[in-house]
């Protein structure tokens, strides 16, 4: 009788152990938010927010108002969705808000790569070194040659090539403005003299576009290995292609390539110099090169693609590039060679700016989290004190908060191209309820965490719309083409996707 009193109270005692690890005994404590576990312990809200994190946030709000707590696949997050909160965030010292926690676990989960704790502020500093400044005019220079290799080496191949080629438009930029970026981040096929250099040209070209599809292959897996939910076949396939970009990026085959950019050797050898293994470096390379592509391409698309639905739009944009051109001794003309747009005439474009933070508005979509390290306060703007749990996820989801908020941008489903821009070019101020926003959109993060990319990823996309503005006609095949929907199974991974392409023709324009 006492043996199974005892089995019984084992039982038991295991039972409420399970639950109480699994949240379920968790309540709202005095002056926390709003907290909301859902009926599934540990899971709470996870299907729910994996299926469509945009509807499920909206749903939340509306519930409990614009901060609360949610469980979600065993954390507890909780979502901030007002705008004036942000800055107090991101000033948040990482004693108590620490970005990288839960981005260490997220790159070792998709990339196989374990950040070290020693270099973090170094490789901080080098990216800001060669992506910003003189780095990054180098940088810029590079990837305008290797966009002219990739769009325009039958310039002058006869006249035929002014007839109207048709294309996939999502895959044409895509796969552009990828392989231009690949080639001045991670050099060139090596050549010995000139009679060589077109043979390694023409291997650059094959070469990358193989790259590139296998590329689209990881990335379209992308959003469920970051959950964790490929199924069996499809693990099979993503550990292939990691294998593939760990080889094909590893440091062994450094050598045998030119042009290969100071970012990625200096990062390498800093890693190197504080103990890194050659094989987690190689995972390093293969990190930096979705970091730096994956939303590129897309974003070029999605900027393109309105352009081409709002012939006002499309004329402003192109009658600024082609008067930057032209005052700056870059006029394109029959039998003239291709423009070398440098970085000053890319700092002269207020229209492509305001155009490309517009479109970056309509589907940039960034989950920006935090770990809670100690418990804290949260001041809202009205006066509000919320307590955060140490062991928590802070979590901001700008895309509804700032960018399709009509209070902040009316008529926030529809692309103005000026709405950024003054009419005297200066940028616009934002404004809620009368007070003037810090952060109005928020593509690229903020704070401490935001992408230290930015200006590289900015002169990509503008290098490449310049050039096809500049040399090409470009309409879509159907005119009354609606704006594809988007891939909602990538909320929070950056620039959506769309869930079908759009066929556009485009020429030469001389």
């Amino acid at each position: 009788m006492v043996l199974w009193a005892t089995l019984l109270c084992t039982l038991i005692a295991s039972l409420l152990g399970g639950l109480y690890l699994l949240g379920a005994f968790r309540g709202q404590r005095p002056n926390e938010p709003p907290l909301d576990k859902g009926v599934i312990p540990w899971l709470g809200y996870m299907l729910d927010f994996r299926k469509d994190s945009s509807e499920f946030l909206k749903k939340m709000q509306r519930k409990h108002g614009d901060i609360f707590t949610v469980l979600i696949g065993g954390y507890y997050f909780t979502f901030v969705m007002n705008p004036f909160c942000f800055e107090a965030i991101m000033k948040e010292s990482r004693s108590k808000l620490d970005f990288r926690t839960f981005a260490s676990k997220l790159v070792l989960q998709v990339f196989g790569y374990k950040p070290i704790e020693a270099n973090q502020s170094t490789m901080h500093a080098l990216s800001m070194k060669h992506l910003t400044g003189d780095g990054l005019h180098r940088l810029t220079q590079a990837t305008t040659g290797n966009f002219q290799k990739l769009m325009l080496f039958k310039l002058s191949s006869g006249e035929e090539k002014r007839l109207w080629q048709e294309d996939s438009l999502f895959h044409y930029c895509y796969n552009i403005v990828f392989r231009a970026g690949y080639l001045a981040l991670y050099g060139t096929e090596s050549h010995q003299g000139a009679d060589n250099k077109e043979k390694a040209t023409a291997q650059d070209l094959i070469h990358s576009n193989q790259l590139f599809d296998e590329f689209r292959k990881y990335d379209r897996l992308f959003p469920c290995l970051a959950y964790a939910m490929l199924p069996p076949k499809d693990k099979i396939e993503a550990e292939r292609l990691k294998r593939f970009f760990w080889s094909t990026l590893s440091v062994k085959k450094s050598p045998q390539k030119d042009n290969i950019s100071e970012w990625i050797s200096d990062q390498d050898q800093l890693l190197a110099e504080n103990g890194v293994p050659e094989y987690m470096r190689d995972r390093f390379r293969f990190m930096l090169l979705w970091a730096s592509q994956g939303n590129t391409g897309p974003t070029a698309f999605w900027l393109l693609f309105y352009l081409m639905k709002h012939p006002e739009a499309m004329k402003a944009v192109k009658e600024e590039v082609v008067k930057v051109s032209r005052e700056n001794g870059q006029e394109v003309k029959a039998g003239s060679p291709p423009i070398n747009i440098t970085r000053d005439m890319l700092n002269q474009t207020p229209l492509l700016d305001s155009a490309l933070e517009e479109t970056l508005r309509l589907v940039a979509a960034p989950l920006l989290v935090r770990a809670v390290l100690q418990d804290m306060s949260l001041e809202t703007s009205n006066g509000t004190e919320y307590v955060l749990r140490k062991g928590d996820r802070v979590a901001l989801f700008p895309y509804l908060s700032v960018q399709m908020n009509p209070e902040i941008h009316p008529e926030p489903h529809k692309f103005k191209y000026d709405r950024f821009v003054n009419p005297d070019g200066t940028k616009k101020n934002f404004y809620k309820n009368g007070k003037r926003l810090k952060y109005f959109n928020m593509p690229w993060g903020a704070g401490i965490s935001i992408c230290p990319g930015r200006f590289f990823a900015t002169a990509e996309i503008k290098l490449f719309v310049f050039l096809m503005l500049t040399h090409y006609d470009l309409e879509l095949v159907n005119g009354e083409e609606e704006t594809p929907a988007i891939d909602i199974s990538r909320w929070g991974f950056g620039t959506m996707q769309p869930v079908h392409d759009v066929q556009f023709r485009y020429r030469l324009r001389f």
